[in-house]
């Protein structure tokens, strides 16, 4: 009986894993998709795609699917529409959330995020709600041990950097969403290799919440939203 157990766990963890490599999957072909689609097919010179071609060898993901999604972004092979959409809302404690979302749905997309918002202590708002509370920015992740920090400063202060700052043991590139395809080449061109580049939504102040409940509550929301099959990135300022 204990091994009945043991591999109905077993099984129970495979089909866990598999969903969550296969939604990663998923999300990375859209991701692949929409970067071709926006910036062109070839890395070099564009650096959204290089990153998101870096998270999937990470990943693991077939050299297959890489080519297939990133043709379908060129229109060298057709394939479904792929749209990109952010929603804002408000979750426990007043933080504001933006959630964005890649999908061929968009009336099941819309239709998820705002269930969770709703089962979850939030609510959706109105399109440029938060636009005071995040900026829209080029975000890059550098691995410290890649780049002599003096180095970094110097290449990006001069190609659009606006902050530098430090998270764990990368350093953070911030810069204008204007400069971010100028400042990837940029970084490119000095042999900086990145371990992450996008367009993120950076929050131009924090929430703080004083209460345990109330903070959990509030992290579950984003945690449910980060779950939803078509969500690519959550952003919160608490």
């Amino acid at each position: 009986m204990s091994g009945h157990s043991k591999w109905a766990t077993t099984k129970r963890h495979k089909a866990a894993v598999d969903a969550k490599r296969g939604k990663l999957f998923s999300l990375l072909s859209k991701e692949l998709t929409i970067a071709a689609r926006e910036g062109g097919g070839d890395p070099e010179f564009n650096p959204r795609l290089r990153s998101c071609m870096a998270k999937a060898k990470t990943a693991n993901m077939p050299a297959d699917n890489v080519t297939r999604a990133i043709r379908k972004g060129t229109g060298d092979i057709p394939g479904v529409v792929i749209e990109e959409m952010v929603f804002e809302g408000f979750g426990p404690g007043g933080i504001g959330v933006i959630v964005e979302v890649t999908t061929d749905n968009k009336n099941r997309a819309i239709s998820e995020v705002r269930s969770v918002f709703s089962k979850h202590g939030g609510n959706l708002a109105a399109a440029g709600t938060l636009a005071f509370s995040f900026r829209r920015r080029g975000q890059f992740f550098i691995a410290k041990r890649a780049v002599a920090e003096a180095r970094l400063l110097e290449v990006a202060l001069e190609n659009g950097a606006e902050d530098i700052g430090e998270e764990g043991d990368q350093f953070e590139v911030l810069c204008p969403f204007e400069s971010f395809y100028a400042l990837g080449q940029a970084l490119e061109k000095a042999q900086i290799p990145c371990e992450s580049a996008q367009i993120a939504h950076v929050p131009t102040g924090i929430v703080e919440i004083g209460d345990e409940s109330t903070a959990a509550k509030a992290l579950h929301l984003l945690e449910k939203l980060e779950e939803l099959e078509d969500v690519t990135n959550v952003y919160g300022n608490v």
